[in-house]
């Protein structure tokens, strides 16, 4: 058992619950990953309380984080226990000490970069490249701001 921030409900911060949670071993195509940190968006926020769809409840919110990988599913390369990982998106669930990834969404972590600072740049700092590669043209003598995370 690990424990996990569950909700069962929709509503605000009070439907998060800390509860002791199941998660088994890696199937086929997945890895089980010791979570260092994780990265809090306001996506959380959204799944929570209804904006975002849910596949069912009971459900572990979150959709960033920086581990370690303890497990690998059968037939798997590419990934090995003790590697330390890393996935925005794509997958809900990081609100656990815990939990099972398909190895297809997380990217491997230099030893030289902090898990904390990996899991709270992720998710903006893919946002921050979209924005500025596809949406706003960055060029000589333009002034872009960004928004600096302080930890």
């Amino acid at each position: 058992m690990v424990k996990a921030i569950r909700v069962h409900e929709l509503g605000g911060p009070e439907v998060l619950k800390w509860e002791d949670v199941e998660i088994g071993e890696p199937n086929e195509g997945e890895i089980r990953v010791k979570n260092k940190a994780i990265g809090l968006n306001f996506i959380d926020v959204y799944f929570r309380n209804g904006v975002y769809k849910v596949a069912g409840f009971p459900f572990t919110p979150g959709v960033e984080a920086v581990g370690v990988v303890t497990a690998v599913g059968p037939g798997l390369t590419g990934r090995q226990v003790g590697d330390l990982v890393a996935y925005a998106g794509g997958s809900i669930g990081s609100y656990a000490e815990e939990q099972i990834l398909p190895a297809n969404v997380v990217v491997p972590i230099p030893s030289s970069v902090d898990p904390l600072i990996a899991a709270s740049v992720l998710v903006k700092g893919t946002t921050t490249q979209f924005l500025v590669s596809h949406c706003f043209k960055v060029e000589k003598g333009r002034t872009v701001l960004v928004p600096t995370l302080y930890l």
